[in-house]
């Protein structure tokens, strides 16, 4: 069944009161839809992040309330969320005993013919709201293979951590293959202001896999709320996404993977610091300056300031156990803060401040900025204000196209 009628799944996603916690949809299934997976062999897609309102694993609540599950699927980070490394190996959960199948390596014969042996697929994983996340990927993935099979998938919603009704950044032209284009693989911005299962109803659509998907949405969620509004417990949906600060900035510092600079991986702060050896602060500190709206004003919602980090084992190699200059940006209001134009304009002033020394990687940097235009225009000197400016009819042409995915 597909879910282009919420019903009342639909209601209990916008009944909940002010201040009423958000119920995920793992609880809202079992408390209203238990019938979608009863007496039938399930699988499961998910991670740490797939808890109930109480905290509670996925697994063992379905499991605890007799339903038969009989399969697990795990996407990039493993089952339990501690892996940030690739190729990871299929496993058994030591707690159920059940298998799991890694996505993110993994052997796809044994997932296949797992998949093969299931009644229902539930999907159950926190997105982060940016287009670089592959947890819409590997789902994705299998959606498309359980339509080959024709097995139902239903997902377990849960909010956008940072908001839904904002969308900012740039937007990729056209949808791809998630095989080939992992990240970022959805015609969607930088911040799409969507939740997963929003953005797998887009999948089915725009790539034409014709699955049998039912969303189960989060009851009590509205799209101006963000995580902390929840009254949901914060799982860190990846290892380097310590709390909802990181996650605010994370559309835009992620793209500081694509340089030479550390974004704090190997520290608490992850995504809310940039550095290097060679930056001089108060020289990026000074180009930032008036840099948010072009009328002389400070970036707005967010607060620059310099300072020094040294990582720690980061898995991205960068700068192990040098101290470095750095960044750091702070949520002042998240109404007027955009971290996709905060991030651009840091970049134009690392530019001007530091040519000789600021590398991009130009595979990886041009693949989170959905292309290559970002980068010349970067290095071409182009102010971070007209850069911003050029994406908005693409940002409005997306406001309009994803309405008709929108469930809250």
């Amino acid at each position: 069944m597909r879910l282009h009628r919420v019903s009342l799944l639909g209601l209990l996603a916008c009944a909940g009161s002010a201040g009423a916690q958000v119920r995920p949809g793992i609880d809202v299934v079992l408390a209203d839809s238990a019938h979608l997976i009863a007496h039938k062999r399930v699988g499961l897609l998910t991670n740490q992040t797939g808890v109930d309102a109480a905290g509670r694993r996925d697994v063992d609540v379905l499991i605890a309330g007799g339903y038969r599950v009989t399969t697990l699927f795990s996407p990039e980070h493993g089952f339990r969320g501690l892996e940030d490394r690739p190729g990871l190996a299929d496993a058994v959960d030591s707690a159920s005993g059940l298998p799991i199948y890694s996505l993110y390596g993994g052997t796809p014969l044994s997932r296949l013919a797992a998949l093969d042996s299931l009644d229902v697929l539930l999907v159950d994983l926190q997105d982060i709201g940016a287009r670089y996340y592959t947890y819409p990927a590997s789902a994705t993935q299998l959606l498309r293979e359980a339509a080959r099979r024709g097995k139902p998938v239903i997902v377990l919603d849960r909010p956008d951590p940072i908001g839904g009704d904002v969308v900012q950044g740039n937007v990729r032209a056209r949808a791809a293959d998630p095989d080939s284009a992992f990240v970022g693989f959805l015609p969607i911005p930088m911040r799409h202001g969507m939740t997963l299962g929003e953005l797998l109803r887009l999948a089915n659509d725009r790539l034409r896999l014709h699955a049998a998907l039912t969303v189960v949405p989060a009851a009590g969620w509205r799209r101006a709320l963000y995580f902390d509004a929840t009254g949901l417990p914060w799982v860190k949906p990846s290892p380097n996404m310590p709390d909802l600060e990181s996650a605010i900035h994370y559309p835009g510092t992620c793209l500081f993977e694509g340089t030479n600079l550390s974004v704090g991986r190997g520290t608490a702060l992850a995504f809310q610091i940039v550095g290097a050896p060679w930056l001089d602060t108060a020289a990026v500190l000074g180009r930032l300056r008036g840099w948010g709206s072009g009328k002389g004003e400070r970036l707005p919602g967010v607060e620059v300031s310099g300072t020094t980090f040294t990582p720690r084992a980061p898995t991205d190699g960068k700068y192990d156990g040098v101290e470095l200059r750095g960044i750091r940006l702070h949520v002042t209001d998240r109404a007027r803060y955009d971290p996709t134009k905060t991030a651009v304009a840091l970049l134009a002033a690392l530019w001007a401040a530091h040519r000789d020394s600021l590398r991009f990687n130009e595979r990886s940097f041009d693949r989170l900025a959905a292309g290559s235009e970002l980068r010349r225009a970067l290095i071409a000197g182009r102010p971070p204000a007209a850069i911003a400016r050029a994406w908005e009819p693409a940002l409005t042409r997306f406001r309009r196209a994803r309405a008709a995915y929108l469930l809250y």
